[in-house]
């Protein structure tokens, strides 16, 4: 996948970034082309070599339309039965590396069922505010809003799926 100066990008579990460069350095003693970019949620530089893209997870921001069916899914989407604690922490760790907006917003879902029927443990509650700041962060790139904007509409939808959510403070 090629992107260019500019393109706004998905990091896997970090969330959105634009490309500020791309160069070819002399790491390994071959030449070889990285994309510079610069994560928006905190503001760190990463370089990726252009040759290890797909096995990073890089991938462009989402389009509106595939918005619409992770909003949807949230809405009205069924959630598996979480299993025991380390395996679907295990899951859901697995799920949140792979940078699919969709599988992020399973791990929210799930994370929030969850946390409906007992507490969740301090690694799944980080796990899940992560899981909503990636979403929120997608979401507003995609659609221009601002954050605040795309939060109140992720609490609407939630809520039509019977589930108890509250604005992150």
């Amino acid at each position: 996948m090629d992107f260019q100066i500019g393109d706004k990008v998905v990091y896997p579990n970090q969330g959105v970034g634009i490309i500020e460069q791309v160069s070819t350095r002399n790491v390994t003693g071959q030449p070889e082309m990285f994309y510079l970019l610069k994560l928006n949620s905190s503001s760190l530089r990463v370089m990726v070599p252009t040759t290890n893209v797909i096995n990073v997870g890089l991938r462009r921001v989402s389009k509106t339309r595939e918005i619409g069916g992770i909003l949807d899914y949230l809405q009205k989407g069924h959630v598996k039965a979480p299993q025991d604690w380390k395996g679907r922490f295990k899951e859901n760790s697995e799920k949140m590396r792979t940078g699919s907006l969709q599988q992020v917003a399973e791990v929210l879902k799930s994370l929030l069922m969850l946390n409906q029927v007992k507490p969740l443990s301090f690694r799944e509650k980080r796990m899940l505010d992560r899981a909503w700041a990636l979403l929120v962060d997608e979401i507003a790139i995609a659609r221009g809003l601002d954050k605040q904007a795309v939060e109140t509409n992720l609490v609407k939808t939630l809520t039509k799926s019977h589930l108890k959510v509250s604005l992150p403070s």
